[in-house]
């Protein structure tokens, strides 16, 4: 357990007055429009949408998570923050005009638009399923685990206070209390984990001492094919599908671009977004390595912890970092309950009733957000069932959800030939093969070993998993698609080529005016630099 000083314990309480105080302020100034709730009045600036876009993304599972597989993996799981940059990039350019444009509350509803309501039904459906089992519970057992070193506190005490805060200005602000209060937990996370960085790096000697103490292939940013976690292949070509999926069609991060204020505060504050992501690579997953060298043999999930509980941190800082990571906690923890409101009002109450007041959509999704929070209270008492194992299994389930609806979203953006029928054979196809997969981790392995297809199956890296069933996913939307009637109704609005033919001149207008053209050439710096740091540091 950290033992914190009373300048520590000042820091704690100052970062709980800021979030509470912004809190009570659009608690006070709450709208009672469903756009208002839900989507921040469409008022959101690109300074905001890209900072609490990133707090939104950081949880403790990052914390945690991250500090753990450079523990033991060394750098290469940074691949997944900075290949998420390319799709940061995409939601701006390209999504962004397209789904503000289309008027919509929620990523489904523009499956809805696209197709036809049952893939929204669907896409809604495993939306809330995947943030009640993955999103609430991950976070809550990372958080709970590194309350449990920082406060002594056990996990049911922290989780229920941090649900409990979170949960009140969640219901009663809406959207703008969840995204100017994360735009406060984001300075917060990124101080207090460079804080930790810094420190660490005073500990182990810089930079070059520890790369002297550590193995040369933690310092490797690709491994061999063959490696059980992290192959170049799956990273390379598994890992997009997981990123499109995530960043491009995921409620929880898109719901902030669909707050923006319009086209241009989108696109900015997706670059904004792209450029804080170039950070988590060295200020989370960098002090694993130092973890690593102070606490040889240490184990992944007990990486950022022990660093917390050591000596490392002076008095004052050590109190800002644990701030981070409440940051962390909380800001996920909103998000989470916010998307899910959005999700449940909008995709199903409105589709039940379409002629409800807004003052009823606004009820129920405060209802729906407090549903959440009793059903994350639920999920602590089952907390103590979740291990170290179970961590990596609901991590892994993201690959498994993913591949169909980065396929069908895909796909349909730029074919307008694909229908409703396909998508519907490819969500429904995909699931159950990733049902089947998911099944054969619960088969004894005896079981599986007598059939040689099964176990190949049930060996393979779940990254080189998600690329399969991207192409058996493809290939249903496709034939469902030809093999079914075309409905024929106008998607232009939804698709690329849609908007790029009816648009044309206007759009290469657009494009070449000097503010996008200054903006268009710092995103490729911001490429140019990943690229460059992929080659030339590691």
């Amino acid at each position: 357990m950290i033992a914190l000083s009373f300048p520590d314990i000042l820091v704690i309480l100052f970062y709980f007055i800021v979030v509470v105080g912004i809190a009570t302020y659009f608690g006070y100034r709450k709208s009672e429009t469903s756009r208002g709730f839900f989507l921040a009045d469409n008022q959101l600036g690109w300074f905001v949408i890209g900072a609490s876009l990133f707090a939104a993304n950081i949880s403790t599972e990052h914390f945690l998570g991250l500090a753990g597989s450079g523990a033991n993996h060394g750098l290469v799981v940074g691949n997944f923050e900075w290949l998420a940059i390319f799709f940061i990039m995409a939601l701006g350019w390209i999504l962004a005009p397209i789904f503000l444009r289309s008027r919509v509350f929620t990523v489904p509803e523009f499956f809805g638009k696209r197709f036809n309501n049952t893939t929204r039904l669907y896409l809604a459906g495993i939306s809330i399923l995947a943030y009640i089992i993955t999103k609430s519970s991950i976070s809550l057992f990372a958080g709970g685990i590194l309350m449990e070193h920082m406060l002594g506190w056990d996990m049911y005490t922290s989780a229920i206070l941090m649900m409990i805060i979170t949960g009140i200005y969640t219901i009663v602000g809406g959207m703008s209390a969840v995204v100017y209060t994360s735009v406060v937990q984001a300075f917060f996370l990124i101080g207090g984990a460079i804080l930790m960085t810094y420190f660490g790096f005073l500990e182990v000697g810089g930079w070059g001492a520890l790369k002297a103490q550590l193995p040369a292939d933690y310092f490797s940013i690709f491994k061999p094919m063959s490696d059980p976690d992290f192959p170049w292949t799956g990273i390379l070509f598994g890992a997009p599908i997981l990123g499109i999926w995530y960043w491009c069609t995921d409620q929880y991060i898109v719901q902030r671009v669909l707050c923006a204020r319009d086209e241009k505060s989108a696109r900015y504050g997706a670059v904004f977004t792209s450029v804080l992501k170039l950070l988590p690579l060295f200020i989370l997953v960098v002090p694993g390595l130092i973890a690593a060298v102070l606490y040889p043999g240490v184990r992944g999930d007990d990486a950022y912890p022990m660093l917390l509980a050591g000596n490392l941190l002076p008095t004052g800082i050590k109190g800002l970092v644990v701030a981070g990571v409440l940051a962390a906690l909380m800001s996920s923890l909103a998000t989470c309950f916010h998307s899910t409101a959005t999700l449940f009002t909008m995709d199903f109450y409105r589709h039940f009733y379409p002629d409800a007041p807004e003052i009823r959509l606004v009820l129920i999704g405060r209802l729906s957000t407090m549903v959440m929070v009793i059903i994350g209270l639920v999920w602590i008492s089952l907390s103590k069932y979740i291990n170290a194992h179970l961590y990596i299994f609901l991590q892994s389930i993201q690959a498994f959800i993913s591949p169909p609806i980065t396929a069908v979203f895909l796909l349909g953006l730029f074919w307008k030939r694909l229908n409703g029928n396909g998508a519907i054979i490819a969500l429904a196809g995909g699931g159950v093969i990733s049902a089947f997969r998911v099944g054969l981790m619960f088969v004894p392995a005896k079981t599986v070993a007598q059939f040689p297809t099964l176990q190949w199956l049930a060996d393979l890296n779940y990254l080189h998993f998600a690329i399969y069933l991207f192409l058996i996913s493809s290939a249903l939307l496709i034939a469902g698609s030809f093999l079914s009637q075309d409905d024929r109704k106008d998607v232009s609005a939804y698709t690329i080529s849609g908007i790029t033919l009816a648009r044309g001149r206007a759009v290469l207008a657009g494009f070449l005016s000097a503010s996008r053209r200054q903006l268009f050439f710092f995103s490729l710096m911001i490429i140019a630099a990943i690229i460059s740091l992929w080659r030339n540091i590691f």
